[in-house]
């Protein structure tokens, strides 16, 4: 017998990562004191009031069971509250709420609730690469729409082929946008809006860093159009916003049928989550948001410390509106991945290579400001010595 790996994980393209896991290590063992603005990951504690209600429900018998694979009532309650108070929009938590392990649980597992053999999806480029792998993984094709500088990493949908548009089955938007930072208004929402329309498209909306914004206008939630739960559904997560990461929470919302899919796939594919929680959860979402404001104003400083050094430094750039994400065109004729590797190797500066996240990345590198300020100006500092 042929030990081997199924084709749909021989499909994968190589993991561009793994080289820079590589030299990170080498680097750490060598000693090397690195600035690691690489991983997406908080480094700010999940706020106190959101640790104590995870410890009050660690300590009922009743969460210490299987939890029911929706998420409980009173969870989906609060999500649907946090809706209706944060975007205006009104959600059924019975049958338009569906708590999952975290958002990506969800973005993965919908191609198994939606795609079929041969569908098309429209994917951004660059974009989370996890969008374009699971279509991949249930025969699904990809087309990729490029998201531009120019045009500050709004799609072109003009851009999209005739045929291809007439082909689609669904649109990924991701805004606010990891890697490049960029924002949607409700006017450049209601734009993608149209088009689906017109192509009879199911939108994905990838809503994860919806309160990590920089101006007074908050972002904009796609299923604020009118009608938009006619084909949206959109996943929010709290790892962001409360820094929960690791707690793995979020959900799904939208049209009851794409919701219901995904939750069909989710009673075979996986359980629910841990009760305690789901009660930290309501906690984060029902309590008071200042501390969303504080954190916010800790990532402001951040960007603004180090943009100012990236234009000093003469590198290309946007200030983000909004994530934690600072995406930095790369000087001269230079490749993203042999850019990254310099800067790791001769500055101990670890950044994430824009071609990682699709070849309308190439050219970029994305910097994750979940590094403390002092941090950073140590990083700025070796900046000025690296040359370009």
């Amino acid at each position: 017998m042929k030990i081997e790996a199924a084709e749909r994980v021989q499909k994968i393209p190589p993991y561009i990562f793994a080289h820079i896991d590589k030299l990170k290590r080498e680097a750490r063992e060598r000693g090397v004191d690195l600035v690691d603005f690489g991983i997406g990951d908080p480094d700010l504690p999940t706020p106190p009031h959101i640790i104590e209600a995870l410890g009050a429900g660690a300590a009922r018998p009743e969460h210490h069971r299987y939890p029911a694979y929706e998420g409980s009532l009173p969870t989906r309650q609060a999500a649907a509250d946090f809706y209706a108070r944060r975007f205006g929009v009104a959600l059924d938590p019975k049958s338009e709420v569906l708590t999952l392990i975290g958002s990506k649980e969800g973005i993965a597992h919908l191609p198994l609730a939606i795609t079929n053999r041969g569908d098309l999806a429209l994917v951004p480029d660059p974009a989370y690469p996890v969008y374009a792998t699971t279509t991949r993984f249930v025969d699904g094709e990809v087309y990729r729409f490029r998201l531009d500088a120019d045009h500050e990493f709004l799609p072109d949908l003009d851009g999209i082929p005739a045929e291809v548009a007439a082909r689609a089955k669904l649109i990924y938007i991701n805004y606010p946008n990891n890697p490049t930072g960029g924002v949607a208004t409700l006017d450049d929402l209601a734009r993608i809006d149209a088009f689906a329309r017109r192509h009879d498209l199911i939108v994905v909306s990838d809503l994860a860093y919806s309160e990590m914004y920089f101006e007074e206008a908050p972002p904009p939630s796609y299923l604020q159009l009118p009608g938009a739960k006619e084909r949206c559904i959109e996943f929010y997560s709290l790892s962001k916003t409360y820094n929960m990461t690791g707690w793995r929470i979020g959900f799904a919302l939208g049209n009851p049928t794409l919701v219901a899919a995904l939750g069909k796939i989710k009673t075979n594919f996986d359980s629910g989550v841990f009760g305690a929680v789901q009660e930290a959860a309501v906690a984060a979402m029902s309590g008071d948001q200042t501390c969303v404001a504080q954190m916010r104003a800790i990532y402001r400083e951040r960007r603004d410390l180090l943009v100012a050094a990236l234009r000093r430094k003469g590198l290309s750039l946007r200030a983000p509106k909004a994530t934690f994400y600072v995406f930095a065109k790369v000087p001269g004729a230079i490749g993203s991945m042999d850019f990254t590797v310099r800067l790791l190797q001769e500055a101990g500066i670890v950044v994430t290579p824009g071609i990682g996240f699709g070849d309308g990345g190439e050219g970029f590198v994305r910097f994750a400001l979940s590094v403390p300020a002092e941090r950073i100006r140590e990083a700025v500092a070796r900046l000025e010595k690296f040359a370009l």
